[in-house]
Formats: structure tokens, sequence, C-alpha cells
């Protein structure tokens, strides 16, 4: 019987990821739909499959205190350091099978096609059980365990049944007391990968299969109040009214018109709120939010101080007062500069043209970055699809970022403080 060869290995490989995220996805809360959120029943189950899939790789596995399931790959090395690969497996409501678990299966497949190629290092595999932020209104919760940077204040968050996120943890069988000692990632990791679709159209656009990650954005959201008069619609003549919904819209015209005419700038008035919200009442007051997000962190604030002008402007026109409050904001997040162009050269060896791409959303990488030297890689998204049931991948794309994965494997060595290519 011949050996399969090498690409028919690999595409092998590819295929069983693909399999591996559609069964997983069919772990849920809710019937009819993937919904997998932190610490759910579901969690437990999707747990007990993905361990199974590791133990049968030969590695050693772990579910730490705040529920993060991990494996290991280890090295002959007893002294070895520490390569990490990520993602997560929560979803969001309703969602589709790759947002997460395929980072996590894609790393499990690479370390199967090693098989007994001894490295220089370890490799720890983590599936994260939180990121998107659903249950408790705020996400990166178990990265953040994982940094150190988890805190009594997150901890005592609530979801909407009253239940903490302390709560939560010791309801799945954990502790949280035990957080800062079997949470961190070990002492001597020196790189952390995490694979993860783009969730944008820009790879389909430029018929890219892969794109490795320069930076994730900035992030600021705010909270408008256009403040008018609300009064009667069919006796208030139009040259005397302080309507806040026309001050509003005027300004979120603005906004998509600035935003249109600079690249890498994103901004988005997503929620409106009328008040009285009636059909015979000129609106006296409309609350309106504001997401921006730039990877240069000058940049993103010179677009705000823009756009509150804007929002000052149009409301000056029609008398109506205008209040801004931010609500939460996050700074740009550079991927490390080494361990991109390590990642990019893995690529190049394996046939593909990586180009550098900044990520417009937010992953589990920016919260690692603080702590270890990070990057991404990003695979196509078919129609730019994704947090919908419809979301997929290419079977070609998973080929080329599990080849690539590997090349960077099998050519990078550790050195304390350095990420230095053999």
């Amino acid at each position: 019987m011949s050996h399969p060869s090498a690409a028919e290995a690999i595409a092998a490989r590819a295929a069983t990821i693909i399999t591996r995220c559609r069964e997983l996805a069919r772990i849920t809360d809710v019937p009819g739909e993937t919904t997998r959120h932190f610490l759910s029943p579901a969690t437990r189950d999707a747990h007990t499959l993905i361990t199974g899939w590791m133990r049968q790789a030969g590695l050693q596995t772990r579910v730490d205190d705040v529920g993060n399931l991990r494996a290991t790959r280890l090295s002959a090395l007893s002294n070895a350091h520490t390569f990490v690969l990520f993602s997560h497996i929560d979803t969001v409501t309703n969602a589709g099978a790759f947002d997460g678990p395929l980072g996590v299966l894609l790393g499990l497949a690479a370390i199967e096609q090693l098989g007994a190629t001894p490295l220089p290092f370890h490799i720890e595999l983590i599936a994260f059980s939180e990121e998107e932020g659903m249950r408790f209104g705020f996400p990166f919760l178990s990265s953040l365990a994982a940094t150190g940077k988890l805190t009594t204040d997150h901890l005592a968050r609530t979801d909407s049944d009253g239940i903490s996120v302390a709560e939560a943890i010791t309801s799945f069988g954990l502790d949280p007391a035990r957080i800062p000692t079997t949470c961190p990632l070990a002492p001597n990791t020196f790189a952390a990968v995490e694979v993860h679709i783009e969730q944008g159209p820009v790879l389909e656009k430029s018929d890219s299969a892969l794109a490795v990650v320069s930076a994730i954005v900035g992030q600021s959201r705010l909270e408008l109040t256009f403040q008018g008069q609300a009064n009667h619609a069919g006796t208030t003549p139009m040259s005397l009214r302080s309507d806040a919904l026309a001050a509003a819209a005027q300004w979120i015209v603005d906004v998509e018109h600035y935003a249109a005419n600079y690249t890498q700038l994103v901004a988005t008035v997503g929620r409106i709120t009328t008040l009285p919200g009636a059909i015979n009442i000129v609106p006296g007051t409309v609350h309106a939010t504001l997401d921006v997000r730039h990877p240069k962190d000058e940049s993103r604030h010179a677009a705000i101080a823009h756009l509150l002008a804007k929002a000052e402007a149009a409301g000056a026109l029609r008398g109506v007062q205008v209040h801004a409050v931010v609500q939460s904001e996050q700074h740009a997040v550079p991927m490390d500069r080494n361990l991109t162009h390590h990642l990019h050269q893995a690529a190049a060896r394996a046939g593909y043209d990586a180009e550098p791409i900044f990520s417009g959303a937010g992953h589990d990488a920016m919260i690692l970055a603080a702590a270890v030297p990070t990057t991404m890689l990003f695979l196509r998204t078919p129609g730019g699809l994704s947090h919908h049931p419809d979301e997929n991948v290419r079977p070609e794309d998973v080929e080329a970022a599990l080849t690539t994965v590997l090349n960077l494997l099998l050519h990078l060595h550790p050195h304390p403080g350095t990420n230095q290519q053999r």
C-alpha cells in the first residue's frame, strides 16, 4: 500500500479540521443553532469532545480554573521554552462554526501532523473558554486570567440571571481562588500565535488565502445625547423647532462621509434611541452610539475629536445641546514584529504571499501581546460573513494555514528574550 504524499496528508488534515469544527458546532445551549457561552453546559460537552481528540494525539490535558482547556506536547529537552497556539471555543449567539474553534483545531492538527518530529520547545495548545463577552458583557476574561490581569472586579460581574463570574466558575467545579496558580502562561513562554478567520471581506477581495496580522485596531465606544425640545408635531413651525433627531441624522451622515474618506478608519453609529418616540411629537432627545476604530491611536483620537465637533455643529444649527460620554477605549495593539516576520517567512516557504493586514476586530491576541511576543494568521472568510450560521472557510485556505503553521514550528528556535529563526 502506498503512503499518502505530503500534500495529500495536509489536505486530509484540513478536511478533518473542517469536519471537527462542524461537529463542535453541533454542541450548543440552544437547539437548532450554535450558541455556546462561557461556562455553560455546552462548554463542558465541548471540553469532553476536544479533550478526546487531544488525548488521541498523545497530549497531556487539563482545564484551568477559569475554564480554559489546555493541552501540552512536551519537548525532549527538559528545560525547553514554550510555544503557545491558541484561540477560543465560546461563541456569539447563533454563531457559525469557525470563529475561534478553527484556530484551536488547526493547532491540534499541526501537532498531529508533527507526530514524533523533535522540536526544541514545548507546545501548549489553549482553547480559551471566554472571548466573545456574551454572558457577562465583557470579553477576554480567559486570556486576562492567562496573563494575570483578571481582577476581583471582573469576578464580581454578573450575567442576566445575577450570577457572578466567580459563582459561574464555582458552579462549573472550578475554584476562583486558584486562578493565579492554574491559569497563567508558562513562565518560559517565548511566543504565541493565534490562527483565526478574517471575519471580513479584505482577503477575498484581493483573492488571498492568508494574511499576517500586523496590528489589532484601537477602538473607542461613545454614547452621544442630543438634547432638544419635544413639542407638538402639528403646531410647531419648522423654523421654531429644536429637533434632536434631525440634528442626530445630519451628524450620522457626517460620520459616514468622514470615515469613507480615510483609509483604515471605520466609524459606526450602531444604535439610536429617540424620545418621546411618538409619531406626532417633535423628538426632544436622541441617544446615539459611536464606534470608532483605527490601527493608530493618534488617528483614532483625531477622528473622534472631528466627529464630536461635527455633532456640536449639527446641534447648534437647531438649538440642540450635545453631550458625549466615553463608554470604553481600547488602544491599538501591534503584533510582535520579529514573530510576525517569521510567520510571513513561513507562509512564503509554503508558497503563500501572506501580506500584512490589520485586524478590525478584537482578539485574545491583543491581551496576550502585553505578556509575550504574539502574532496572528488570518484565513480568508468567504463572503466576508462571520458571526452568522453561514460562516464558512475554503478547504484550500485551511491547507495553506496549516502548512504555514507547520513551517513556523519547524523553523523557529527559542532563545530567552527573542524569537530567532534557525
